[in-house]
C-alpha cells in the first residue's frame, strides 16, 4: 500500500503548487458500471475522480416508471451489497422475479424457476436510473471519490506519470490510471486507439411500459417469432415492461403511433398470454448492435462495461456482464495493492482482460447463435429448435447449471 501513501503526498503537493489536481484514478462515466467501479476502487483506498455529464434524477415513488429497466442477477446483487448500495436500492421500486420462460410454439416451452435450485429468487427487475442512484448515494459517503458533474472531458494527454484530462469546466486532472466506463461510443476507447469489431443487427427493440388488470407478476417470459422476440418483464404493482424486437423500420413506425393505437398492435402481435386488458403508459426504442473491443486495456488505460462490449439484449445480460467486469477489475487491483505491485501496470490490467474477455465473447456468441437460430421460419430448423426447447424443460443437472449461469453463479 506504500504507493497509495506516496500518491496522498503528491495530491497535497499538487494542490499547493499546480493547477492540475492529481488522483490515483480518473474514471469517465458515472453510470451503473462506472459508479460501481469507483466505489470498488475507493474501498481499496484509492483516490478516484468520476466525470459524468448528467446526475440521476432523485427518487420519488410517485414518479412514472422509466422504460429503461434491467434484470439484475443474484450475482450482481451480491456485488451491489458488497459495494454498500443494495439496501438503498431495494428500498426503492423493484420486483423480485422467480421464473424465466421461453417458447416459440405452444407446448414447446422451457421454464426455469428459482425453486428448482432452492433459491428465493433469480434476481430483481429494477429501473436503470435507480441502480445508478443507489450507487451515487454510496459514492457520496466515500471520501475517496470526487465527483465532477455536470462536466465532460474535452482533451486527453499523457504526462510522465500517467494521463491528464482537461474538463469543459476548465479543471485539469491527472492520474496513474484512466478508466473508461463511458458507454458504447466510449470517448476513452477512441482516444486510446482501441479498435472494435461487430455489426448492426438491422433490428431495433421497443420498450413499452403498460398498466395491466393483473396484480404484480413474478415471471419474465419471451416468445420467439421470425420477426424477433416478444417479451414481458414484471414491474412493481400492476405494471409490466414489454419488449418488442422487430425490423428497424417497423419499430420506427410503431414509435409514431399514439398509446391507444400501439396497444391495439400489441394485442395483435403479442402472445395470448398477455392479458388484453391493459393500457400503454410510456415507450422508447433503441437499435440493436454488437460491439466488442479488440482489447480491454492500453498503457495506463482500461475499459469496462459497454465501453468494452455491447451484447444483444435477448437474455438481459448486458449490465450483469458489466458488473462482472467491475468485480474482476477491482479484484485484480486489490490483489496488486496487497502485493505492493504497480496496480496501474499493463501486467495487472492484462489479468483483468484474461478473466473477462473470453467469458464476454462466449456470451455474445451464444446470444448471436440463439437469436439467429430463432429469427427464421425454416420448417426443419423450426421443428429442431422447438424440440430442443421442450427437451430443455426436463429437470436435469444441465438445466440447473444453465439456471445458475443465468443468475451469474457460474
Amino acid at each position: 500500500m506504500s504507493q497509495i501513501k506516496e500518491t496522498r503526498a503528491a495530491l497535497a503537493s499538487d494542490a499547493l503548487h499546480s493547477d492540475i489536481i492529481r488522483f490515483d484514478v480518473i474514471l469517465v462515466g458515472g453510470g451503473m458500471v462506472g459508479a460501481a467501479t469507483a466505489i470498488g476502487l475507493a474501498q481499496q483506498g484509492l483516490q478516484v475522480a468520476v466525470i459524468e455529464s448528467f446526475a440521476p434524477e432523485t427518487y420519488d415513488a410517485e414518479q412514472p416508471l422509466d422504460v429503461r429497466v434491467s434484470a439484475i442477477s443474484v450475482a450482481s446483487e451480491a456485488l451491489l451489497e458488497r459495494l454498500g448500495a443494495l439496501e438503498s436500492l431495494l428500498n426503492m421500486r423493484n420486483v423480485p422475479y422467480l421464473g424465466l420462460e421461453t417458447w416459440e410454439l405452444d407446448g414447446c416451452i422451457t421454464q426455469f424457476h428459482s425453486a428448482q435450485i432452492g433459491a428465493s429468487h433469480l434476481g430483481h427487475i429494477v429501473e436503470n436510473r435507480l441502480v445508478q442512484l443507489a450507487l451515487w448515494q454510496q459514492m457520496a459517503q466515500l471520501d475517496g471519490i470526487a465527483l465532477y458533474c455536470p462536466d465532460k472531458v474535452t482533451a486527453f494527454s499523457r504526462d510522465s506519470d500517467g494521463i491528464t484530462v482537461q474538463l469543459q469546466s476548465g479543471i485539469k486532472l491527472a492520474a496513474k490510471l484512466l478508466v473508461g466506463a463511458d458507454g458504447a461510443n466510449s470517448q476513452v476507447r477512441q482516444w486510446a486507439g482501441i479498435g472494435i469489431s461487430g455489426w448492426d443487427y438491422a433490428q431495433s427493440a421497443m420498450l413499452i411500459n403498460i398498466s395491466t388488470a393483473q396484480g404484480q407478476q413474478d415471471v419474465t417470459w419471451q416468445q420467439f417469432t421470425p420477426q424477433g422476440p416478444r417479451s414481458l418483464l414484471p414491474l412493481p404493482g400492476n405494471n409490466a415492461s414489454l419488449v418488442w424486437y422487430d425490423d428497424a423500420n417497423r419499430i420506427k413506425q410503431l414509435m409514431q403511433l399514439n398509446h391507444k393505437q400501439l396497444a391495439e398492435q400489441i394485442r395483435v402481435h403479442f402472445p395470448a398470454r398477455l392479458d388484453a386488458d391493459f393500457t400503454v403508459d410510456n415507450k422508447g426504442s433503441f437499435s440493436l448492435t454488437r460491439r466488442h473491443a479488440q482489447r480491454y486495456y492500453s498503457d495506463n488505460i482500461v475499459i469496462l462495461g459497454d465501453a468494452a462490449h455491447t451484447i444483444n439484449p435477448l437474455a438481459g445480460q448486458g449490465v450483469n456482464l458489466g458488473f462482472k467486469d467491475v468485480e474482476a477489475f477491482v479484484a485484480v487491483i486489490k490483489d496488486a495493492l496487497a502485493q505492493d505491485k504497480m496496480w496501474w501496470s499493463n501486467e495487472v490490467l492484462a489479468q483483468y482482460q484474461r478473466q473477462r474477455y473470453r467469458d464476454n465473447q462466449l456470451m455474445m456468441t451464444a446470444m448471436d447463435l440463439f437469436y439467429a437460430g430463432f429469427s427464421n421460419d425454416i420448417l426443419p430448423l423450426k421443428l429442431l429448435r422447438n424440440g430442443a426447447l421442450k427437451l430443455a424443460n426436463i429437470n436435469s443437472p444441465i438445466k440447473k447449471t444453465v439456471l445458475k449461469y443465468a443468475m451469474g453463479l457460474n
